[in-house]
């Protein structure tokens, strides 16, 4: 029985709904924040004191090592994505975040109580295996829980609060950099305990995802959790949305001829399994490879080194352009269920494209005018990344997948996230040290082969309910661009599949979680 459940005022309509977004948003706070976080505590002193190994800003330190100390919490990451893809049908979706968040605090723990460089380097290995989890359950728990008509809206602001976790944790990274002992890096670090309990504390009240519940036969609590999120629309909906989940259900287990969700994974047939699975692992990946490592993790690095700042003024730049990085990312939350997730990708990637060339012959020259040069267009890059690719992967990730296999493609698509996030945050101290701005021309490159990948190859789902999305992907071929008759086709199969598809639902049951 569900806390949430309890009582004459339950949670319902809006008020549920804002709760779920606000509740994501606090865990994507925590990973943004654990993101950003070591970007200001590497280059302090405290830390290069406690730690000399890995201080690259002398020739003391081992580039090789730091990359390795700062990667080990993408490894974890990408282990605990992967776990994700075993354990997490059987957990569900919030039964992962809670086990995510709880292993996320015990690697903190270990993190900011280290003296020596293991024991840093295991608990950031815990850290992110805990962080794995929750970033491969929390976008499908919210895109489960949403409608149609916002749902890309509601997790661009879950995906925007990750960019303010960034912007948070230089900032307070930036403030303790005045302080001068243990405490400049131990309290930065310390701070990801406090998101990860709010995160528990707060997910407990909240319901399970009803796809998940009817997947796995839990019709009545499916029934209870969808009336109460369309209470405040006419007394069918939530019927007719669950009528349109089990139909997918029953069309999706056919077509899986009775595999589970990692060997459905890896079949095609009349809906594409595998071919959507690697849709959606790739774009993850294109989104490392578009560079916002180089910056987000290395922002004091590249000031530094590639600009000419000062340690103190690079901390003080990078809280700017994090600052500004989070304010673009408000841009998509207003116009992304209207001009849709294809554009917003497209003219992201070709900005990031022009951008990656420009910091190529910026920082070529060890000038301070071409320094100004670099610095603003790494502001503008901040913000193309912010308004396309913040928000587009992450949603398409959790869209394409069908609901037999969601839960094993989401921890897939994660874990390529991490495994290149790892990658890039090895190579990128290397990268700059050796071939400076080249590594800038690298990155262009990258930007501008992904603009056919996506244009060619990645349907649109905006207003799309996730069953609806099922039909992008049915019959003889993938529709990528939806002409005015391909478009009204869809919709009355749609409607037919829906309609024609009923499975004698007792009304009962939607009568009796009316009444819980």
């Amino acid at each position: 029985m569900y806390s949430w459940r309890k009582g004459s005022s339950a949670l319902k309509g809006k008020v549920l709904s804002r709760l779920i977004g606000l509740a994501c948003s606090i865990a994507f706070i925590l990973f943004g924040y654990e993101q950003g976080v070591m970007g200001g505590v590497i280059t302090g002193t405290a830390f290069t004191a406690q730690f000399p190994s890995i201080d690259t800003t002398t020739a003391k330190g081992n580039t090789q090592l730091q990359g390795f100390t700062l990667g080990a919490y993408n490894i974890g990451s990408w282990l605990g994505a992967l776990l994700t893809a075993v354990i997490g049908e059987r957990l569900g979706r919030k039964g992962s975040v809670v086990v995510g968040c709880s292993i996320i605090a015990i690697g903190t723990a270990l993190q900011c109580s280290s003296f020596q460089l293991a024991q840093l380097i295991v608990g950031r290995l815990v850290t992110g295996l805990g962080n794995g989890l929750i970033t491969s359950s929390i976008p499908v728990w919210h895109a489960e829980l949403s409608k149609a008509i916002n749902r890309g809206r509601l997790i661009t602001v879950e995906i925007s609060t990750n960019v303010g976790g960034v912007m948070v944790a230089y900032w307070v990274d930036y403030g303790m950099s005045h302080v001068n002992s243990g405490a400049q890096w131990r309290f930065p670090i310390s701070l990801q305990i406090f998101f990860a309990l709010s995160t528990i504390a707060l997910i407990t009240f909240l319901p399970e995802s009803p796809r998940w519940l009817l997947y796995h036969d839990r019709q009545d609590e499916a029934a209870e959790i969808l009336i109460r999120l369309h209470s405040d629309e006419d007394a069918g909906t939530a019927g007719r949305e669950m009528q349109e989940i089990i139909v997918a259900i029953k069309e999706e287990k056919q077509a899986a001829h009775g595999h589970g969700g990692l060997r459905a994974m890896f079949r095609n047939g009349e809906q594409k399994f595998f071919y959507r699975t690697c849709l959606s692992v790739w774009i993850m990946i294109m989104q490392q490879l578009t560079g916002i490592n180089l910056v987000t993790y290395y922002a004091p690095y590249i000031f530094i080194k590639s600009v000419g700042f000062s340690q103190q003024l690079s901390t003080l730049m990078s809280g700017f352009a994090t600052t500004f990085y989070y304010f673009s990312t408000w841009v998509p939350i207003a116009i992304i269920d209207r001009v849709g997730r294809r554009p917003l990708l497209l003219g992201g990637v070709l900005s990031m494209a022009i951008c990656m060339f420009i910091l190529a012959g910026t920082t070529s020259v060890n000038h301070f005018a071409t320094g100004i040069v670099s610095t603003v267009v790494l502001f503008v890059y901040l913000a193309s990344f912010g308004i396309g690719w913040i928000p587009g992967p992450w949603l398409i990730a959790s869209e394409y997948a069908p609901l037999a296999t969601r839960s094993q493609t989401a921890a897939f698509a994660t874990s390529a996230t991490w495994i290149f996030s790892y990658l890039i945050a090895e190579i990128t101290p290397i990268s700059i040290t050796n071939i400076g701005y080249k590594s800038y021309i690298i990155f262009g490159l990258l930007n501008t082969a992904f603009i056919p990948i996506i244009y060619f190859l990645y349907p649109e789902t905006k207003g799309k309910s996730l069953e609806q999305i099922d039909l992008l992907f049915s019959g003889g071929k993938v529709l990528i661009h939806l002409t005015p008759e391909e478009a009204q086709e869809m919709e009355d199969s749609h409607i037919e599949r829906v309609i024609g598809g009923k499975l004698g639902l007792e009304s009962a049951t939607l009568h009796q979680a009316e009444n819980v």
